[in-house]
């Protein structure tokens, strides 16, 4: 009868923190799950809360129902829940025609972007948004404005392209998800071609997306994989990859899951390999648990904390959901157990 041999390669696992949620994500999860607790299912949800197929599809199970346009919603008393990216100003309006009950669950630091944005405006300023086409974030920025009234900028080639509108003055916002070091250089181009360009009143980046990109760098020197937990349609887990390979990763990769490891990456190593885990800020810490379990069950692992800050910010769900109970098994789906 043969025994199976004991792991014998070493590997270092370097844990990120802060990683996963942000206080925003966090909101606007609990908003579906106390809305389902007020209202029964279903409740209608307009595009996905956060991008995160694992917590869309533990919601769903739930009861919430995903739309990407307020068309597909029935006739109904059920709430309508606006994901936290944020969504243009038509959206609400649409919904207040049709006398929908409706919950607003956009992170109050995209929030505070909106303001920004519409500030400049009202000031006669033409509107820069830096950040992506397409992105719910974006779309929902663009939307504060009137038509015309903002220029999306991409990269430093629209930067440089960009042609102001005659005699108006300039001010700039940017996505909260990008990445701080491209961002800096986009808008480093813009003040030297428009050294009046306003800037906004306080920092469009989020905290969460600046830590999480923070800590990465700090772990990633040396790590012969690093790991990041997100969708392939969130863009601050993308943007994490992008800043682990900068900042002197082998190779880093974006899996949604334990069965996305690479682990072909590893066959040839030689020796202790050293692996950092890190997740974007709409990633579950459950399945960071699960790829920290795949790893043990691969190698002798030893686990450090590589941690540069404690994040503590929380953003309070609105008032008409504040006084349900929220327990720790309400929220199992995405912390794991309590």
């Amino acid at each position: 009868m043969s025994v199976e041999s004991p792991i014998q390669q070493k590997a270092r696992l370097l844990l990120c923190g802060p990683r996963g949620f942000c206080a925003g994500v966090d909101r606007a999860i609990q908003i579906v799950v106390l809305a389902l607790k007020k209202y029964g299912a279903p409740v209608y949800v307009r595009h996905e809360i956060v991008h995160n197929k694992y917590v869309v599809e533990g919601l769903r199970e739930r009861g919430a129902v995903f739309v990407e346009s307020l068309s597909e919603v029935p006739e109904t008393e059920q709430p309508v829940i606006f994901s936290a990216h944020g969504v243009p100003k038509s959206v609400p309006a649409a919904a207040e025609s049709r006398n929908m009950l409706y919950l607003d669950a956009t992170c109050p630091l995209v929030s505070k972007v909106h303001k920004q944005a519409m500030l400049h405006d009202r000031r006669g300023r033409h509107v820069l948004l830096v950040g992506h086409k397409g992105h719910p974030e974006v779309v929902g920025t663009m939307g504060q404005l009137p038509e015309g009234a903002s220029t999306l900028i991409e990269t430093l080639k629209d930067a440089d392209a960009f042609d102001p509108p005659q005699g108006m003055q300039l001010g700039f916002v940017t996505q909260t998800t990008l990445s701080v070091d491209d961002t800096a250089d986009i808008i480093n181009r813009l003040q030297e071609r428009f050294p009046d360009i306003q800037a906004p009143a306080a920092e469009s980046i989020c905290y969460a997306t600046t830590n999480r990109q923070e800590s990465v760098k700090a772990a990633a020197s040396g790590a012969d994989l690093f790991l990041i937990v997100g969708a392939p349609n969130s863009s601050n887990s993308k943007r994490l990859v992008e800043v682990a390979l900068r900042a002197g990763a082998s190779r880093s990769k974006l899996v949604q899951n334990a069965t996305e490891i690479p682990w072909d990456c590893l066959d040839d190593h030689e020796g202790e390999v050293t692996i950092a885990l890190s997740a974007g800020a709409s990633a579950p810490e459950i399945l960071v648990s699960e790829i920290v379990e795949a790893v043990r069950q691969r190698f002798d692992l030893t686990v450090e904390l590589s941690e540069t800050v404690v994040e503590d910010e929380n953003f309070l769900v609105m008032r008409d959901l504040r006084d349900l109970p929220l327990e720790p098994a309400d929220m199992a789906f995405v912390n794991g157990p309590a």
